[in-house]
Order: structure tokens, then sequence, then C-alpha cells
């Protein structure tokens, strides 16, 4: 408390100090300007507007809506789209106006935007270290002579590395403990009539994060128990179907974009009766807990998706051998700390949302971009990090659950696209397991499915399936219904490797809110050998793009998934509202076959036995690169997955090719032609 009362005192002194010189002058007083504001809200008392008394801000009803509405843009301004080509928080505009210092005085922006999250929680510690790091490099300017960029780069390295430990150890105790329940006790305490509540979690709130509210309130606790039940009972029949106890299970991630607090509401008394008690963290944002442009907990709006793109790999300022071993150490170190609460941890149950404006990057040289050598290294990190993870929270012990919904972002039919989308969540899943069953029975027949596209669809794809050595007993495919994956509709499985060759393309995909435009991937046994796509004018812009959001920088990627989706009422409905290039890939991938780059669905827990409602074992839970894991896990897993469909307008065929050479048709032309599966082709008619 000593320490954040000196820095804060420090702190708010430099805005009118001329100390510094300019150019570094102005980055100095504007980002000091930022802290104050969050320092007011630390404790309590903030000055709005021209206002010169100050208010107190503890409860949302101590400030008018728009007064809330205004402090909150008042503290994501400088990053938002119309500003941003000012922005210290913009590598270019940084690099333009502070030369050499510009990436590091970048980065340091980007951290210090922390306070906003640590102001609202009241985290004394990291709102302290942040002071802390701002007044030591402003200290460096302060002085007669410059000082040299190294210097800079060195108090920035020594932050991140002195720190690391405590950092990752909070991380990890929010991913386990109930106990660190700030959003909890706002979601189970707040007047939800009263919107003003958003305001509290001190994320960007848009109209948004409004109207998703607002529409639930208008929703029967009905229809709100309802569309909760959906989520939990998808997330209980994952543990039956894998034959998980989950009684031996005390907590739950509970992940979700604000807006839903309702639902959210309700659902953490519905796992309650299970015996579960919620884990609700944010995304992180210290720079060593960050997952480049993703947000794993719960989150606001994204005030400006290019910034979060410039700023993925920040950590190329400090990634080198010895903080990748300082942070597994640190990640050892805490889950042994928090083992009991880890080994009770039963796992994600997440809320995603889509219908925001499509984003398409603008990639910059002067953002930080890790080099080969540190793209290697934070591939080892991950590997290694989801090896400790796996000791502590066991992925045959845990499960999960996904499901989504639209924001009104989406368009003027909103509310109707809503209640589309509660129907597709909650179609008849009895219905969809019978047809399932009837293609599952037909591909396990085959030792090679052939799939090619149509039109402008190059797609032309033959993938090798394993060798089922008692098909009384055994199956290829597994036959997903709305459990941990919702809504119903795909059958999937890992396909065998070697043999699996061809082009895989599609002309338009949205993957993790970044649309890829003539996307190509040509795989030889199985693994990607080429790769293009037309985002950029230059190939090597192309190139780039695909490594760092689908390869993920791994030299190449095997795939983990063959799938076919069932669900022709999600995909007709997209149609009709003309959404489906913002519909999550947790739908899209139920629209047409899939294919996933990266791990299987089953990794860390391939020795577990996975059976289909029909009784079957599945097999195909392994490949040639997961197998790896018995001699080398860290060969066998990339830490990611990503799902790429081709549309039912985009497919030629999907045939199962026998040993005899005989050919059976599942789907010609779009349109199912299996005996037993015509009924998918009913919403087409409709």
């Amino acid at each position: 408390m000593e320490r954040y009362a000196l820095a804060k005192e420090r702190v708010c002194e430099i805005k009118e100090e001329q100390v510094v010189q300019q150019p570094y002058l102005d980055f100095f007083q504007k980002t000091a300007v930022f802290l104050e504001k969050n320092i007011e809200i630390m404790d309590e008392v903030v000055f709005l507007g021209t206002q010169k008394a100050p208010r107190k801000v503890s409860e949302p009803t101590d400030l008018s809506l728009e007064e809330w509405k205004a402090l909150n843009r008042e503290l994501y301004q400088d990053i938002l789209p119309e500003n941003y080509e000012n922005s210290y928080g913009n590598p270019v505009y940084a690099c333009e106006k502070l030369g050499e210092f510009g990436r590091d005085l970048t980065f340091l922006y980007a951290e210090l935007r922390g306070a906003v999250a640590y102001s609202h929680e009241k985290k004394l510690w990291d709102m302290t270290v942040l002071l802390e790091l701002f007044l030591e490099v402003y200290g460096a300017f302060a002085q007669e002579e410059l000082p040299t960029e190294p210097e800079i780069k060195g108090i920035l390295c020594s932050y991140v590395n002195d720190y690391c430990q405590d950092m990752v150890e909070e991380r990890i105790r929010e991913n386990v403990d109930p106990e660190v329940d700030f959003a909890t006790k706002i979601v189970m305490d707040a007047d939800l009539t009263d919107l003003r509540y958003l305001y509290q979690f001190g994320e960007y709130i848009t109209e948004n994060e409004f109207g998703v509210a607002r529409f639930l309130n208008g929703l029967s606790q009905k229809e709100i128990d309802d569309c909760a039940r959906t989520y939990t009972e998808g997330y209980r029949i994952g543990f039956v179907n894998a034959h998980i106890d989950l009684s031996k299970k005390k907590t739950v991630n509970i992940r979700f974009n604000l807006g839903f607090e309702r639902m959210v509401r309700a659902a953490v008394r519905q796992f309650e009766e299970m015996g579960l008690k919620p884990v609700i963290f944010r995304y992180g944002v210290h720079a060593v807990n960050k997952r480049g442009v993703h947000r794993i907990g719960y989150t606001g709006a994204v005030a400006n998706p290019q910034y979060d793109y410039d700023h993925r790999q920040d950590g190329a300022l400090y990634m080198d051998g010895d903080f990748v071993q300082r942070r597994l150490r640190a990640l050892q170190t805490s889950y042994e700390k928090y083992k009991e609460l880890a080994a009770v941890h039963a796992g994600p149950a997440c809320i995603e949302v889509f219908g925001e404006a499509p984003f398409s990057p603008v990639s910059t040289k002067e953002a930080w971009q890790f080099s080969d050598a540190q793209q290697k290294l934070e591939i080892e990190m991950q590997n290694e990090a989801g090896q400790i993870t796996n000791r502590y929270i066991k992925g045959d012990e845990r499960s999960f659950t996904i499901i989504a919904y639209p924001v009104p972002e989406i368009g003027g039919d909103y509310e109707d696209i809503f209640r589309q989308i509660v129907k597709i969540n909650t179609l008849d899943y009895q219905l969809y397991q019978k047809i399932q069953q009837t293609i599952i029975d037909t591909l396990d027949q085959g030792e090679w499915v052939s799939v090619k596209g149509k039109g402008e669809n190059r797609t032309d794809l033959k993938i090798h399936l394993h060798t089922l050595a008692d098909p009384v007993k055994q199956s290829n495919f597994e036959n997903c219904v709305a459990d941990v994956n919702i809504p119903v509709g795909e059958v999937f499985t890992s396909p065998v490797l070697l043999g699996t060759n061809g082009l895989l393309h599609v002309t338009k995909v949205y993957l993790e809110g970044l649309q890829f435009r003539d996307l190509k991937l040509e795989f030889k046994d199985g693994k990607i050998a080429s790769y293009s796509c037309k985002n950029f004018e230059s190939e090597e812009e192309n190139r780039k793009y695909i490594e760092d959001n689908i390869l993920f920088h791994h030299p190449t990627l095997p795939m983990g998934e063959f799938a076919i989706g069932t669900n022709t009422t999600a995909y007709v409905a997209a149609e009709k509202y003309n959404i489906a290039d913002k519909l999550p890939i947790l739908i899209a991938e139920k629209m047409g076959p899939h294919f996933a780059v990266g791990d299987t669905c089953y990794s860390w827990a391939e020795d577990t036995a996975v059976y289909n409602p029909d009784g079957k074992e599945i097999i195909a839970r392994d490949n040639e690169v997961s197998i790896l894991r018995k001699e080398d896990v860290g060969k066998a897993y990339f830490g990611c997955h990503t799902d790429i469909t081709i549309p039912y307008d985009e497919l030629g065929s999907i045939r199962v090719l026998k040993e005899d050479g005989e050919e059976v048709s599942i789907i010609e032309d779009g349109r199912f032609v299996l005996p037993g599966t015509e009924e998918l082709n009913e919403p087409f008619k409709k």
C-alpha cells in the first residue's frame, strides 16, 4: 500500500512536468493522464468532464448511465478505430513519433492498458508494479542524456522476468479457485435489470453488450432456464458419454461475453445442482499470460481488433530460452501449489458470440514479430505448458461444452436470428443420432473417402480411414449429438495420415474472427505441404498470415480431423438471414464437411475408450503424429485445432471408396443422397 501510494502520487505529477524532451514527453504525459484516470477508479473517486469535485464510483448507481458510458469510452478511446491512427498503441504511429524507442514504448503502452482491469478489480499488487514500471521508464528519459534503446528494452524485460512467477501463479489460481470471485459476485448479486452493472467489469461496452442484456431481460425465466439447461446439460452429457465421473469434480470454468449474465446466473445455479462451483476469470491481461489475439475467459467488446492483432506477438520483446524456462518453472510450481484445486476442476463451459462485423487485419512491419528462433521457442513453451497442465487437470478426467449465440451487430433481424439459433441448439438429437448412424455405418465400410468441390471450389481430397479389426464392435466415426459441441450435427474421425492427399480449398472462410480469402491447403500424406490465400497483394504477406493464424508457426500441421456436418437447418438459416460469413466455426462446422489442422479431437485422452450410442468403440483416436506421445510427448501435440468448412453450396460430392473399388455417395451436388438421410434435405426445400 505504501508503494502504491508513492507511485500514484508521482504518476499524477507527470502531466505538469517538462523534464523529458519531446517527442517523448508527449507519450509520457498522455499515458500518465490515462493512468491517473485508472487511479481514480482504483480509489473509487473520479472526475467527470469539467467537474471540479470527485464522484464516488463503488456502485453502478453512483453514476448515471450516460456518465458510465462517458467514463468507459474515456478509458478506451485512444485505441478505438477512429483514433488509432494517432495512438501510441499503434506500432506504426509509435515508431513514426518515437523512432528507435517506438516498439519498446508501444509494448509498454499495451502493458499499461492492463490498469483498466486492475483498477476495477482493485488488484493492488498488479496496479502497483504497473505504475512502478511506468515510472522507471519515465525516470530513464528524465536524465540529462537519453537512454539507449537496449537500456529501455532491458527495463521492460526485467519487469517481465522479475514478476513472471507472480503473474503466472495468480493466473493459475484464477483458473481453479472459486474464491477468486470478482466476476461471480457481479453475475450473481447485481441488479441485472439496471444495465449499469455492465460497467463494473471494466471491459469495453458497446450496443452489442447492451442489446444482448436487454433481449435476455425480455425473456421469461423459463426461457432463460431452458437456454441455460441446453448449455449445462450438454456439459453433463459430455461427461456421461466419455464415461467420466463428474461427481468427483467441484468446479467448472464459465467463459462468456458480457451481456449474457442472466443466462450465466441460471447456469451457475444449474451447475451447483451438479455439485460444481463457478470459476469465472477475465482473459489474460499481463504480457506473460496473453495468448495472441485469443481471449480465454470472460470478455467485453473488442475495442479495436487491429490493436489486438498488432500486439499479438509482443512477446518477441523478451522471448528467449531463459524466459521459457522461467515461465515453465512458474507454471509447474503454481500448479503444484494449487494441485488440490486443479484435481477437482472439471473443465470449461463456453458461451461464444457471433455477428460482429468481419475483421480482415492489416499486417504492419513495425509491430513486434517473432523471429524464427523465437517462434520455435514459443511452440516448445506451449507444448510443454500443455503437458504440465495435463498432469494437474488431467485430460481423461475433464470435459467441456461450447454453445454460441448472436449479438445485435448481426443486423436488424437480431431477435429472430437469436430465436432461430435457440431452435438450432435444441434440434431433436435422437433424429440426428439415427441419421448420422446411417452415415457412419456406410463410412465404416470404406477404406477411403473422396471429397470434391464444385464451381469455383477446387477441393479434391482423398482421406484414408483406419482399418477396423472388428467392425461389429468398432467404428471410425463418432456420432456427435448435442453435448460438448452444441448444436447437433456431425460425424467425425481422425484420419490415417499416410495416403491422405489432395487440395482443400474454400473461397472465403472466417477462422477465429479472421477472414481468409481463396484459402488453399495442399496435403501430402496427411500433412500440409503448401498453402496460399489472397488476403494481401504479396505472396509473402499471405503466407505469413497463414503461418501466424493457421499454422501457428509450426513448419507443417497434420489433418487432425475429418468430419461431415449434417445440420442443414443451420445452413438454411444462415442463407435466409445472410449471416453465413458471421457464424462461428462451432455452427459453421456443422454446415458441410470440415477438416481440422493440428491436434486430433482426442488429444491428451487418446487412451480413454470412447463409444457411440450403438455401443461401438471409436478406434480412430490416434494418427501417426499423436501416437508419438508414447515416445516423446513433445512431438505429439501442437496446441491448436483449427476447423475449416466447405459449405454445401461449394460441395460437389462426398463418396465412400470401398476396398473392392465400389463407390457409395453420401452427398452429390451439395445434397444428401444416401438412403436414410433424405430428411436432411427438407430444410433446403422449405
